[in-house]
């Protein structure tokens, strides 16, 4: 489109902005093929669209649905409520394509009641005997009307009952059954009246498992929104003779930074109709927009109708974390970017912590002295970039020295190979390493890098994550997801140290007890190690065994040291 066509078109939206009248009602935007993307509801038209059109609209999403609009209609109604009915109809209907998308591609288990005598019977097929019990009958799952051992009476009080009872009036129900109960015991059917006695316990127990809030709220509709950037998450509860008897929550996709409210508003709406409810109370968390013929919205400070606000919130917020755990069993890589987030957030890193390092140091008493280096890329171990180091200029057991020469080395190795820097670099340890490590990023080789540490408690668990210098201690459970991610790494580095020590202790026992045999060199030595593995198996070898490994002669010398109480061997 040309600079001229669009002004043109903004011309002829203005125009017809202007002609709009000053009541509720509904509009309806459309692109340049006619079809509906936009829907939405005003108390007064004029003012309410006016807004889409001024110059100092920043809202990204906004400008691009005003660029995509080429002609407007609209609907007046009587009311503002007529106007929201109106708005949650049409967008049901055209599914507009900047409107939020209600989410809902689930399917519901249903109950349906229909009106035939005896369902699927006829009068007459019972009269005449054209049936014949089934199996229910027989496991006393049915009281057998399709033969006329219950009458058409008896019937439809069973169909009453479970109506009001799939309504959440459960004590009228309870009622009835105790009244039939003790009627049968009066006349001495006692049989029957324990038939009837296991219903009402039954009935009983099934009203004791729902959330009893307070005999005094009857009929009371509860809706809270759980939102963020993207999505929103609408609970509803119903309140009938003081228990809980619905909870269902829906969720919308967003497309146009909608407010809280106007989801709410569009929620309320979609579960009340969708539930067939006519409560007259309403609890909400927040001030909405909107008002319904004879009902009253309420916003809870404290008591019973608090707690079942607080509650719906709950349920909103269990939802949310529910359908993300979904989201991330089915794509990995969300949940990881998800913790980078909330690490970058908790640290206020300038970037997102994609590389990450940590360092270990392993010796005993001083000898052997390694240290290791391991690396997470988006949270996951990246094996192939795993470093370990021989100390080189340390002597006797200086875990700060080591660690100094080790960091040394492996970020001038990244420099001079022009190899990525690490996003963060965590110390295993707390603040002493944390001041080594930054005395060698920062002052040696005058690099900014994030240095964070895990510190122990006495009892060597780790028990918190420090961030910046001077330390501080970063607010974070440590029963949190992050919490035990970072853990991981820790535990990493320190098995990784370990193996790496283990072996180089193993390898120089090795080593030094065949340099204790006459005749064999570093050769000979490496040449038995490399073909079987360990000390034990050489120990354990046949000569044969040994000559494929080091020839005749020097086999023979090996295996009659390992062999001395044998006849020696020429």
């Amino acid at each position: 489109m040309t600079k001229e066509d669009n002004e043109k078109r903004l011309e002829y939206l203005k125009g017809i902005v202007s002609r709009l009248p000053d009541k509720p009602g509904s509009y309806q935007f459309y692109d340049d093929s006619k079809t509906i993307i936009y829907v939405g509801k005003a108390k007064n038209l004029k003012a309410r669209v006016s807004t889409y059109f001024h110059t100092e609209v920043d809202r990204f999403k906004t400008k691009v649905l005003v660029s995509k609009i080429h002609d407007i209609s609209y609907t007046v109604v009587n009311t503002e409520e007529d106007a929201l009915l109106l708005e949650n109809s049409l967008i049901k209907k055209y599914n507009p394509r900047y409107n939020v998308l209600l989410k809902d591609g689930k399917t519901y288990p249903s109950i349906c009641i229909t009106n035939e005598f005896f369902q699927p019977l006829t009068k007459e097929g019972v009269e005449t005997g054209k049936y014949k019990v089934c199996l229910d009958y027989h496991i006393k799952k049915c009281m057998g009307p399709c033969v006329g051992k219950q009458s058409y009476e008896a019937y439809q009080k069973n169909i009453m009952q479970a109506r009001e009872i799939l309504k959440g009036n459960t004590r009228q129900v309870l009622r009835d059954l105790k009244d039939e109960m003790l009627r049968l015991s009066e006349e001495l059917r006692f049989e029957e009246a324990e038939e009837i006695k296991q219903k009402y316990l039954a009935l009983e127990a099934f009203v004791a498992s729902s959330e009893v809030v307070s005999q005094t709220i009857h009929d009371v509709d509860v809706f809270s929104i759980t939102s963020d950037d993207k999505m929103a998450f609408i609970n509803y509860i119903h309140v009938s003779n003081g228990s809980i008897n619905q909870s269902f929550t829906i969720e919308y996709k967003k497309k146009l930074n909608e407010s809280d409210d106007e989801l709410l508003q569009l929620g309320i709406v979609e579960l009340r109709e969708r539930f067939g409810s006519l409560a007259k109370e309403i609890i909400v968390p927040q001030e909405v927009d909107v008002e319904l013929e004879n009902v009253t919205f309420t916003i809870p400070q404290r008591g019973d109708k608090k707690k079942l606000l607080d509650l719906s919130i709950l349920n909103g917020k269990q939802y949310k974390f529910d359908r993300l755990k979904q989201a991330e069993k089915l794509n990995p890589e969300q949940k990881q970017t998800r913790l980078m987030k909330e690490l970058q957030e908790k640290l206020h890193l300038p970037k997102l912590p994609y590389q990450i390092e940590c360092f270990d140091n392993s010796n005993i008493s001083g000898s052997d002295a390694v240290a290791a280096c391991v690396v997470f890329k988006a949270l996951k171990p990246s094996k192939k970039d795993y470093k370990h180091y021989n100390i080189k200029t340390v002597v006797g057991p200086d875990d700060y020295a080591s660690m100094k020469e080790v960091v040394h080395r492996r970020y001038t190795r990244l420099l001079e190979e022009h190899q990525p820097l690490p996003d963060l670099i965590i110390a295993d340890g707390g603040k002493g390493q944390m001041e080594i490590i930054r005395q060698v990023i920062q002052d040696e080789l005058n690099l900014d890098i994030p240095i964070g540490g895990l510190a122990k408690d006495d009892r060597h668990r780790t028990n918190e994550l420090l961030y910046g210098f001077p330390p501080m201690h970063v607010a974070l459970k440590t029963d949190s997801e992050l919490f035990h991610v970072l853990t991981q790494i820790q535990d990493e580095v320190h098995r990784f140290a370990i193996e790496f020590h283990r072996n180089k202790r193993s390898k120089r026992a090795l080593q030094s007890e065949l340099d204790n045999i006459k005749g064999i060199g570093p050769k000979a030595s490496e040449a038995l190690l490399k073909a079987l593995k360990s000390v034990k198996r050489i120990r354990e070898a046949t000569l044969e065994q040994l000559s494929e490994a080091v020839g005749q002669a020097k086999a023979t010398i090996v295996y009659n040291h390992f062999h001395p109480q044998e006849e020696p061997t020429e």
